[in-house]
């Protein structure tokens, strides 16, 4: 049996086996609740914008007066409290459990669904978004809110990442979210990530996922951490960049980095031509016609 930091050998069965894992309570009620205290900072900047910028990504219905923001970009930068538990073994932890010691960073954002009228998420694949030479690629979600079935948490396709990468293409041009009655999916197969706040989700780079609105009255904010093994280097055309191997290796959370990408046979679709607009997720799928989940009104 191999030595693992926190998670048992059913655990990582399951991931193996799924591509998702939900831990709950794993992350202290004194950093949830700092969190939130960011959150309202993030909110109040919010007021008075009149357009997205590369801090805060605004709600289609927000006004200056009535601010909406629906997600905060690159938190880990602007924030010391999610910078600190970025790399924290609360999350780090069962993370190498899974995936290996060589650890780097690939981005971070925070997804808001107020209550309401929080947006939805189309499906899609990350892996989609930035290929890799091997897929050791997962994003951890921190529950900032009690998410269940009511106010749209994550949703995944169990084992749809050992599958194909899905077309996330539209008259050719990448759209960042797939047909999903076109690829052979139920939407009765999928299963949500819910937990009570402070737990945590794990889940692949390939598995198909998305939220839908949030129409309750409450909350679902979700704060994501992207990571990779440090010997997954991305494929030219991947929506991940890096200007120097100097920077790149800035990015790592721990472990050592290394110059030998590990190529493994994985599937790969390379997300170009990029859309005019593509900011953020949401940008890039509003071109989407054949869409799972409504728009805000």
């Amino acid at each position: 049996m191999a030595h693992r930091e926190v998670l048992t050998d059913a655990q990582v069965a399951h991931y193996r086996d799924t591509g998702y894992l939900v831990l709950e309570d794993r992350i202290p009620s004194e950093i949830i609740a700092a969190i939130r205290a960011e959150i309202a900072r993030f909110e109040d900047e919010a007021r008075g914008m009149t357009e997205s910028n590369d801090r805060l990504d605004l709600e289609d219905t927000h006004t200056p007066e009535s601010p909406r923001v629906r997600r905060i970009k690159l938190p880990h930068t602007t924030s010391d409290v999610m910078r600190d538990l970025l790399t924290s073994d609360h999350i780090l932890a069962p993370v190498r459990d899974l995936i290996g010691p060589n650890l780097r960073l690939h981005t971070t954002k925070l997804n808001m669904k107020s209550a309401g009228y929080g947006a939805a998420i189309e499906w899609h694949q990350d892996f989609a978004f930035y290929p890799h030479s091997n897929d050791d690629v997962l994003a951890v979600g921190v529950i900032i809110d009690d998410m269940g079935e009511e106010n749209g948490p994550l949703m995944v396709f169990p084992g749809s990442h050992k599958g194909p990468i899905h077309d996330h293409h539209l008259d050719g041009v990448f759209v960042g979210a797939m047909d999903l009655k076109a690829c052979g999916y139920d939407l009765a197969d999928a299963v949500a990530l819910s937990g009570p706040a402070g737990s945590i989700s794990i889940h692949h780079g390939r598995i198909v996922h998305g939220s839908a609105l949030n129409t309750s009255d409450r909350d679902r904010r979700l704060l994501f951490y992207e990571m990779m093994a440090a010997d997954a280097f991305p494929i030219m055309g991947s929506m991940t960049t890096f200007a120097s191997i100097e920077e790149y290796n800035a990015k790592m959370l721990c472990g050592a980095p290394t110059l030998q990408p590990r190529l493994t046979d994985v599937p790969v679709r390379i997300p170009q031509p990029q859309p005019e607009l593509n900011r953020s997720i949401y940008e890039v799928q509003s071109r989407l016609r054949a869409r799972s989940f409504e728009k805000i009104a």
